[in-house]
């Protein structure tokens, strides 16, 4: 089904905006893209209509993540390519890591694959989205430069009937340093109904990247989800952006102890 990863496929599967950038951040957006590179531009059984929905990309969340990386001064890793060929926010062993029903469409085009076509799509993004990630990472460590992680995605309104209160949520696990700031912060702006692991949990699975680049080097980490509805223009993404910028720069600077040293590759880095 795919192509081998020497014959242009492959390139510009993921991308690294500022990445000489010295602010205190690396961000991360999975789910940043809605294309189909041939062959899976019609292999999949994805209608057009799908292929703009949710279900195969975060619609806005590269937008405000380019925001927060410009205001920030800050790294962006991101894909380029939809989730549905691959989720580079899954382990390689999960089940849904090349998703053959997403909500409750059927990706006909992923049911069924042989190892060789997991392989191979492994190889397209998802390997190289996580190496960068690592390589960007390092570099900062090298260059003694404190880093967080925060991945930025989106959520629908209503997900399998349900409808869904919250603008944004902040997920985290065992790492608090970021949302408990944030979530500060949000809730004295009011007006806004804040979800804390809502509307996903690590439980649900959905942590793999945070958790990988940022608990498991014990980096200060956060992901953060925006209901789709609220950033549907350049102008509403450019507000979140802006929102949240303030927030995250004051809350890496309340957890950082005097030297920094903390966050500038983490004690098992």
């Amino acid at each position: 089904m795919g192509e081998s990863p020497d014959n242009g496929v492959t390139s510009g599967a993921v991308a690294i905006e500022n990445a000489a950038g010295e602010g205190a951040f690396v961000f991360v957006c999975d789910h940043a893209s809605n294309y189909f590179p041939p062959p899976y531009d019609q292999c999949l059984g994805v209608s057009e209509t799908e292929k703009s929905a949710h279900i195969s990309w975060d619609p806005g969340a590269l937008g405000v993540a380019k925001g927060l990386s410009d205001r920030l001064d800050s790294p962006l890793v991101h894909t380029t390519i939809s989730r549905l060929i691959i989720d580079c926010n899954r382990d390689e062993d999960r089940d849904d890591l090349i998703p053959s029903l997403s909500e409750t469409t059927e990706i006909s085009g992923n049911r069924d694959l042989p190892e060789a076509e997991k392989s191979f799509r492994l190889d397209l993004v998802h390997r190289p989205f996580h190496k960068a990630i690592d390589e960007v990472i390092e570099a900062r460590r090298e260059r003694g430069l404190a880093t967080a992680v925060v991945s930025v995605h989106s959520f629908t309104p209503v997900y399998k009937g349900r409808s869904r209160p919250w603008e944004i949520g902040l997920i985290s696990d065992k790492d608090r340093s970021l949302a408990e700031p944030v979530l500060a912060g949000l809730e004295t702006r009011g007006g806004l109904t804040v979800g804390d692991n809502e509307p996903y949990a690590p439980s649900d699975g959905v942590y793999y990247t945070i958790h990988r680049h940022g608990e498991d080097r014990q980096l200060p980490c956060l992901m953060i989800e925006i209901r789709n509805d609220e950033i549907t223009t350049p102008d509403q993404e450019t507000h979140w952006a802006e929102l949240l910028a303030p927030l995250l720069a004051q809350a890496m600077h309340t957890g950082l102890p005097a030297d920094g040293s903390v966050a500038a590759g983490g004690a098992d880095a």
